[in-house]
């Protein structure tokens, strides 16, 4: 257990990080999912309208959750799929 108050510190802001993570990784995951089903389900509107919040919710958590690389890849990926929809 840590005696500093630092140490305190850094474990209270260390949980609050972890949690601010976690939810931004879960909203990504989440939409993602969302954009997907749409593309899958061939609606064109509904797919664009899907990747527009799942870019939205990706491109926040770029740099801080994830790489901006990374988030950039799930990006181009998606819009690559709905761009291919007729």
């Amino acid at each position: 257990m840590a005696n500093h108050k630092s140490s305190k510190k850094r474990i209270l802001v260390t949980k609050k990080k972890n949690a601010i993570n976690t939810a931004r990784r879960t909203q990504v995951k989440t939409f993602t999912k969302k954009a997907v089903k749409a593309i899958e389900s061939g609606d064109k509107k509904a797919a664009t309208e899907a990747l527009r919040t799942a870019e939205s919710k990706i491109m926040k958590s770029a740099g801080k959750t994830m790489p901006k690389k990374s988030a950039s890849r799930k990006v181009s990926r998606l819009t690559k799929k709905v761009n291919a929809m007729k």
